[in-house]
């Protein structure tokens, strides 16, 4: 039974790894922050009591900015695989906790790796790199493409990057990035902006929200289906080498566009009125299923304004991956197009909120091998 140690598992990523791995037959340890209340909520369902002798999945108290706690889990867990997903991850946060970033984004990588080596054990490094760092550099960004970081949170990635690659040719360790481009899905947090989409207009529908606030809706990025992207982790690290890759779908869409076919799908049509960087989202038309089951939304209402809290002080407009390499030396392309992920984020968050949905979603998983029950998914 391999062994592997997860930072971050209580995460998007994070959880779903944890399910493919358990799914694989490993024995999973996932490193958790001390809190007064449970944040274990993605994966609960995973869970049993360690006395269970069924148990397969261990929870450990930790935090990356304690570099003792963080060696002497290492060492006592002996891991084959350390999938290291921790991190202040939200790109406009990090520009207001500068510093924090730095030293849990950045210093935390490090501080794992030198457990690493001064443990001297064996083991296969993961390190959760970000297309973030390419920032402003021409698209499409692949594994040779310079970094040029546009945020605190890209900066301190870059720095996990090179220090990742500083041990493996240093101390010839096998240490890889996985440079993911934006990956998503019902699990990702709601303070990013495709779930806070999704989820508003569940919430706008029931009735519980009258409008969403966005930032800049022409960035655009290049957006996946997070279950498939763990897959790519593990991939990553069985292979004979340790080496870097760009991970993503080779495409790229704007916000707007998000929004457009988010609101779309779940039966309202969106127009945008006013100046380009101030403009509001306007309902056009409404689905017949939308007239009867949202009443108190109504054409001409106004669902979507911008407030410039949300604007970063310097933006990342471009960023599509150059997947080429993955292709060819994982064996790994995509499944899950844009527009599917999109259905499968409103399905979802209609659903936490008690209300039928479209459907179309699930139905384009199961076309496609991949099976959702009880927001879990199953990858054929």
């Amino acid at each position: 039974m391999k062994r592997a140690l997860i930072t971050g598992i209580t995460g998007q990523d994070g959880s779903y790894l944890a399910e493919f791995l358990l799914s694989n037959g490993y024995e999973v340890h996932g490193l958790i922050r001390r809190s007064s209340t449970f944040n274990t909520d993605r994966i609960d369902h995973l869970y049993l009591d360690p006395h269970d002798p069924q148990a397969r999945l261990f929870l450990h108290y930790g935090d990356l900015s304690d570099s003792g706690q963080v060696t002497n889990l290492v060492y006592n867990i002996q891991p084959d695989e350390i999938y290291h997903l921790a991190a202040q991850s939200h790109v406009r946060v990090s520009f207001d906790m500068p510093e924090f970033t730095g030293n849990i984004t950045g210093l935390g990588t490090t501080r794992i790796l030198e457990a690493v080596r001064r443990s001297g054990i064996r083991t296969k490094f993961y390190q959760a790199s970000s297309s973030e760092m390419f920032g402003d550099a021409p698209a499409p960004q692949n594994e040779i493409t310079p970094f040029r970081p546009r945020s605190p949170y890209a900066a301190a990635k870059v720095y996990a990057y090179w220090m990742t690659v500083n041990y493996r040719d240093g101390y010839h360790m096998f240490a890889c990035n996985g440079i993911l481009f934006n990956h998503e899905s019902p699990r990702r947090g709601e303070t990013f902006v495709t779930r806070k989409i999704t989820r508003a207009i569940a919430y706008i529908i029931a009735g519980k929200q009258k409008k969403l606030y966005l930032g800049n809706l022409e960035a655009k990025r290049d957006w996946g289906f997070t279950p498939e992207y763990v897959v790519c982790q593990w991939l990553i690290l069985q292979q004979d080498k340790p080496d870097d890759y760009v991970i993503g779908t080779g495409e790229s869409h704007s916000v707007k566009e998000f929004v457009e076919l988010a609101f779309k799908y779940a039966g309202i049509e969106i127009e945008w009125k006013g100046v380009e960087a101030y403009q509001k989202g306007i309902v056009k038309s409404l689905s017949c299923r939308l007239q009867t089951l949202a009443s108190h939304v109504k054409v001409g209402d106004t669902l979507i304004e911008i407030d410039p809290k949300y604007f970063r002080p310097t933006e990342v407009d471009f960023l599509r991956a150059d997947i080429i390499k993955a292709k060819k030396n994982l064996g790994w392309v995509p499944k899950v197009t844009f527009e599917e992920l999109i259905k499968i984020m409103v399905d979802s968050d209609m659903e936490l909120i008690g209300m039928n949905t479209p459907g179309e979603g699930k139905k384009a998983l199961k076309e496609k091998g991949i099976h959702w029950t009880e927001n879990k998914f199953i990858l054929g």
